[in-house]
């Protein structure tokens, strides 16, 4: 089955480093929300919200999308997954009463591509009776059982809205009965990382469609530490950013995502260099060495990703490249 649109030229790859969750049923959450500075807050509608609050929950969403404050910020919604009575009347009432104001909905459980295609059809009916643009709000899907990791791939293929693809490590532990009650924890018995496989498995899926790769929560709010620890871990691998529940876990989960300033500052001189050494003047060389350090394709490939996240992050440059004398 094929998507339902077509490839949009929508930017995809928006600032996530911290994604923030906020229960569409608190009113005061909402607005407080809109002054913080995670990078991305989504407005959740699954299991934050009781069912018997679920239907006032997007009408609240739906009004804060409209008139709060949420400049600079990716703005989400976590609907209801597929296999419950609310998921389509969650993507109805938002996308047409806030669709202008919406950059992507989350479809949380992902078991398969056909989910994705569901959400892409409804959406692109939505936006053709509302004369929204077809195709600019995106896709997150977030992987939370087993079935839904073997078909990653298929996933992250599922189509053109797709932008990321999120761990949900609480239903997923649960679902292959990880003998753990702490989320993000390592289980006891266990001697390595229990996480290891899980968070390739869905960076390399993640990667191989150009998609961003998401980390889920970390559940002990007051424990920074054991936030920092869990969050550095999947910053290693590669991933994008991470989920926060509590306004105190941005400022360190921006931090943990975004690079050092040297780091940021060694990017750009590398960029500018082999841009310099590759030209006419520069002697048009496939590799040239940048101080002690040999500089090829290759390098440049590994700098292109630290110096758009750090541009991301607003880091500025305080070294510059200057092009060695005759």
């Amino acid at each position: 089955m094929t998507s339902p649109t077509s490839p949009s030229p929508v930017n995809r790859l928006r600032p996530r480093r911290t994604c923030l969750a906020v229960p569409g049923s608190n009113p005061r959450f909402l607005e407080k929300a809109q002054g913080l500075p995670a990078d991305q807050v989504f407005l959740d509608l699954e299991d934050a919200c009781a069912p018997l609050a679920k239907e006032g929950a997007r009408h609240s969403i739906v009004e804060a999308l409209n008139s709060g404050g949420w400049s600079g910020k990716t703005r989400v919604v976590r609907v209801n997954d597929w296999t419950t009575q609310w998921t389509y009347r969650d993507v109805v009432t938002v996308v047409e009463g806030a669709g202008d104001r919406l950059d992507c909905l989350m479809l949380p459980k992902v078991q398969d591509a056909g989910q994705i295609h569901a959400l892409d059809l409804l959406l692109t009916q939505i936006e053709r009776t509302m004369g929204l643009e077809v195709g600019r709000i995106g896709i997150e899907a977030q992987i939370e059982n087993a079935r839904g990791l073997i078909a990653v791939d298929e996933i992250a293929a599922a189509s053109p809205r797709m932008e990321t693809i999120v761990f949900g490590p609480a239903d997923f532990m649960a679902s292959i009965n990880m003998k753990s009650l702490v989320v993000g924890e390592q289980p006891p018995g266990y001697p390595a990382d229990a996480y290891h496989y899980i968070l390739m498995r869905l960076l390399m899926a993640a990667r191989a469609h150009d998609l961003q790769a998401i980390d889920g929560p970390y559940l002990q709010i007051r424990n920074p530490d054991g936030f920092a620890e869990v969050a550095g871990r999947s910053a290693a691998l590669g991933f994008d950013g991470k989920w926060v529940l509590h306004p105190g876990q941005i400022e360190a989960g921006n931090a943990i995502f975004s690079p050092s300033q040297e780091d940021y500052d060694h990017a750009e001189l590398i960029l500018d260099a082999y841009d310099w050494y590759t030209s006419a003047a520069g002697g048009a060389k496939g590799s040239a060495m940048l101080g002690e350090e040999m500089i090829d394709e290759a390098s440049r490939k590994m700098a292109l990703v630290i110096s758009g996240k750090g541009r991301a992050a607003g880091l500025r440059r305080t070294s510059v490249f200057e092009p060695p004398a005759d």
